[in-house]
């Protein structure tokens, strides 16, 4: 898993000594903004300070997301340097062998999805969901890599308007892991099962895109129970840790 996050972090991703660093230069919102160990980091503070500075020249607040389980030396010289957590999260997987059948309501199809026209609708989706700024181009090209790196998109559409109201999606696979992330469904269509539906869909066809270890990390307990209902169980914790 620690070896997908660096993966995922792009070619693009800049070296801070024992730190791999993945920054957005479209988008300055922390999750697309942090830092991954290396496995036997135990970083100087020297260290610490090239990565605060790599994250202070671009604008962007020092955060690290990471299994402290796979670093164990780094966190301690983190908090050394002021960092403060930002909260420990259940890291969860599911083989897909072992999902749990998870139904939309017969009102609401959940499905793979490719298209322009539906990508743009999931990312207003996810933005709406989680209370971000209007989604743009650069959201949607960054669905179009998950899709040509071999990830998959999922879509629930409302049969009655034809609108997208929830979706989510499986990172590119990297040796077989990949992230299961983004699951959104508006205010108007929750509790009725989406989102259960829409990560067992993901698990499900993630084994045909090559994904026989699928991973995720809820930030509440409300949506770890959610994840729990279509099979997935915890193995780990993940961290995510930034400088104010």
């Amino acid at each position: 898993m620690h070896a997908y996050l660096r993966a995922a972090a792009g070619p693009g991703a800049l070296r801070a000594g024992p730190f791999l660093i993945r920054f957005d230069t479209h988008d300055d919102a922390p999750p697309f903004n942090y830092a991954i160990p290396d496995d036997t980091a135990s970083p100087t503070p020297g260290e610490v300070a090239a990565l605060v500075a790599a994250f202070r020249e671009r604008s962007r607040m020092p955060r690290l997301e990471y299994v402290p389980q796979a670093a164990p030396g780094v966190e301690a010289a983190l908090l050394a340097a002021g960092f403060v957590p930002e909260g420990r999260y259940p890291l969860l997987v599911c083989p897909p062998d072992e999902v749990v059948a998870a139904s939309a309501p017969p009102d609401v199809r959940v499905r793979l999805v490719s298209g322009d026209a539906e990508l743009w609708q999931v990312a207003r989706v996810m933005h709406e969901a989680f209370d971000a700024p209007e989604a743009g181009e650069h959201d949607v090209a960054r669905l179009r890599r998950i899709l040509t790196g071999g990830g998959l998109v999922a879509a629930a559409v409302d049969d009655a308007s034809g609108q997208v109201v929830g979706g989510g999606q499986l990172g590119r696979p990297h040796e077989g892991v990949a992230e299961v992330a983004g699951i959104a469904v508006l205010p108007t269509h929750r509790r009725r099962g989406l989102a259960g539906a829409i990560t067992a869909l993901l698990t499900r066809e993630g084994a045909r895109a090559g994904v026989g270890r699928p991973f995720l990390t809820p930030a509440d307990d409300a949506a770890a129970r959610v994840y729990a209902r279509v099979g997935y169980r915890q193995v780990g914790e993940a961290l995510h840790i930034s400088l104010p």
